[in-house]
């Protein structure tokens, strides 16, 4: 089995949301027999906004700029990692209702017509269906269906519908939230989402 780790969140150890994709690769890695771990940390190498030649890359129009043309190789990369992943563990903590930049970042890359998706007569089609996603959500408030401040919630509703987007049904969030409400209760949030990891098989 391939896993993808991607952590995204720029607070480096005071991140729980890199606590717990730490938490869930390992004990994926102790319930699979074979197992390949490929990381990506887009905060300590971070790929930058999507750019005119990398988005006309594409589409198949090479750029002639040299750094144009590594970013582009970079990129294809990024996508062949993720395209070889059967599983994905994802860092996503929530940055003002919504996703850190970085994270943003990379999902441009994998979001390409002809690889992860296709339009066709009927509508749009994933490609990128039969792997596993496994999002570690980490949230200062409550937002979750039933709170207040559900309708703000615009991370874990877009990282479904992304993926949906690309035929990947198997979803699966590890959520610790409320985090900014008090020692309390952040550590009641992270106990509870490190049960839900051992809760998990590869």
């Amino acid at each position: 089995m391939t896993l993808l780790h991607i952590d995204a969140s720029i607070l480096n150890e005071q991140s729980v949301s890199r606590q717990l994709t730490a938490a869930i690769v390992k004990r994926l890695s102790e319930t699979a027999s074979d197992i390949e771990i490929v990381r990506s940390d887009l905060a300590a190498e971070p790929i930058g906004h999507l750019s005119t030649p990398e988005f006309l890359a594409f589409q198949g129009i090479e750029p002639e700029d040299a750094a144009a043309r590594q970013a582009v190789s970079r990129n294809a990369k990024l996508l062949n990692d993720f395209l070889a992943a059967d599983t994905v563990v994802v860092g996503a903590p929530m940055y003002n209702f919504s996703l850190p930049s970085q994270l943003k970042a990379w999902l441009d890359r994998i979001a390409v017509a002809g690889k992860t998706f296709r339009y066709s007569a009927s509508g749009v089609e994933g490609l990128a269906g039969g792997k596993r996603v496994i999002v570690a959500s980490t949230r200062g408030g409550q937002y979750s269906e039933g709170a207040p401040a559900a309708f703000l919630d615009h991370q874990e509703t877009y990282l479904r519908g992304f993926f949906g987007f690309l035929g990947i049904t198997d979803v699966t969030f590890v959520r610790a939230e409320g985090l900014g409400l008090g020692d309390d209760a952040r550590k009641a949030a992270i106990d509870a989402a490190v049960a839900d990891v051992e809760k998990l098989s590869a």
